[in-house]
């Protein structure tokens, strides 16, 4: 696990200090990533790069870690770079709207990504995973291996981001059609694992009787599962997580982690630039509509060894 966490880190390194590009026949392609420590947004440049890069562009990835301001100034580096395309996952539902609108006014089309803007018609389109699908995929499969009858605790997501929301609103549709099912706990994590164990710890001081912990991501889940193995209990409790990273692959396997349900990241971080490279030639995405949702793919022990590689099962 430390040398797996040490390789994300190099490599999130490497995308943060991306060097200047060298422009390919068909231009630069800006492509802004939320915080690649974290191996799903760390897989969802490393796609889009080598997506841009098979279809003529050069491309920069860099990323804003969630703050406002640095996606402001990536965006006018982006600007000042002349790129053609922006490809972004916001930093803000609301807060993210300024920095589109500036690309918009340099006539750089934007294609989001991953996380939605609360406003429609700035970008040319807005690849997001089917939240609420997963949401619901993920609580039946937790109730299903919890059982029907307990207390447990969520971990959800920055209040700024609507994927957060989202799963949780997906999660309560279902565990609430379960009378007996008694939410005692629940604790912003905010996508993170360290802060998943922190907040984990407190849950569990004040509630040391549950039987479940439901996550709205895999890395406040695994910080949750390493905290309960601290404390003795992991064999006592179950743990979903959501998004599908290798390290929560590798705990479904390990029986750790009771399942994850998959965003397919590098579906859609490829098609936000095949639909990029078409609006650039054509004028148009190729799309039926702004914004496309792509399904989620609930992970157990059954399907766990089925990867070609991060977010990718095989065909």
């Amino acid at each position: 696990m430390f040398t797996k966490r040490l390789f994300i880190a190099a490599a999130a390194m490497a995308i943060t200090t991306f060097a200047a590009p060298t422009w390919a026949d068909n231009g630069l392609m800006t492509i802004i990533v939320n915080d690649p420590s974290n191996p799903y947004w760390l897989t969802e440049g490393q796609v889009a790069q080598k997506a841009a890069e098979k279809l003529g562009y050069s491309a920069k990835v860099s990323a804003h870690k969630g703050d406002t301001n640095t996606e402001s100034q990536l965006i006018d580096t982006a600007i000042t770079n002349k790129s053609k395309a922006i490809i972004l996952d916001p930093a803000n539902a609301d807060g993210s709207v300024g920095s589109v609108k500036k690309a918009i006014a340099a006539n750089i089309p934007v294609f989001i990504i991953n996380a939605e803007l609360n406003q429609s018609g700035l970008a040319k389109a807005q690849l997001v995973s089917n939240n609420a699908q997963g949401a619901a995929v993920g609580a039946m499969e937790w109730v299903k291996q919890v059982g029907d009858s307990a207390n447990y605790v969520e971990l959800v997501g920055p209040p700024s981001d609507n994927n957060a929301a989202t799963r949780a609103n997906g999660f309560d549709t279902v565990l609430s059609q379960y009378p007996t099912l008694k939410k005692v706990g629940q604790e912003v994590a905010n996508w993170d694992r360290t802060q998943g164990f922190n907040k984990m710890q407190s849950l569990l001081q004040a509630n040391p009787n549950i039987k479940g912990v439901i996550s709205g991501n895999d890395e406040m889940a695994l910080g949750a599962i390493a905290a309960l193995k601290e404390a003795g209990k992991l064999n006592q409790i179950k743990v979903g997580g959501f998004d599908g990273s290798p390290d929560a692959v590798d705990a479904v396997k390990a029986g750790t982690l009771a399942y994850t349900v998959m965003q397919p990241v590098a579906q859609f971080a490829q098609k936000a630039v095949e639909q990029a490279d078409s609006f650039l030639k054509t004028g148009k995405t190729g799309a039926a509509s702004e914004k496309q949702l792509f399904d989620c793919i609930l992970i157990t022990k059954e399907n766990a060894g089925n990867f070609a590689s991060p977010f990718v099962l095989k065909q």
